[in-house]
């Protein structure tokens, strides 16, 4: 029989006594990554039993507000490019892609 195999992400927040983020940081040893820090994060899980997605949003009180934009233009753009490795919709990949070179523009965010 066949050994499974595992591998773990590893999450951590650091609060402040009124339960707000302070410092993030993150961990995937398969990936080399220890301890690294990050300002924000977005975490979507898929419930199969219910048919929903389940989030967790979080960033510390000092992520700066243009990177905030930054890293949402960012984000849209990766959900992009997984939608169309998951779904092969280019239409849709298309059209995505085209509201965040919106999204990008009414942002005044550069290329």
């Amino acid at each position: 029989m066949k050994k499974e195999e595992t591998s773990e992400i590893v999450l951590k927040i650091t609060l402040d006594e009124n339960r707000i983020p302070e410092k993030l940081s993150w961990s995937a040893q398969d990936g080399g990554i220890v301890d690294e820090e990050a300002k924000a994060m977005l975490l979507s899980v898929w419930d199969s039993k219910n048919k929903e997605s389940l989030k967790i949003d979080l960033w510390t009180k000092d992520m700066p507000l243009d990177e905030m934009k930054v890293f949402f233009h960012q984000t849209l753009l990766s959900l992009s490019d997984t939608f169309m490795k998951a779904t092969q919709d280019e239409k849709m990949t298309a059209t995505m892609k085209d509201f965040c070179a919106y999204f990008a523009e009414k942002l005044e965010l550069q290329g």
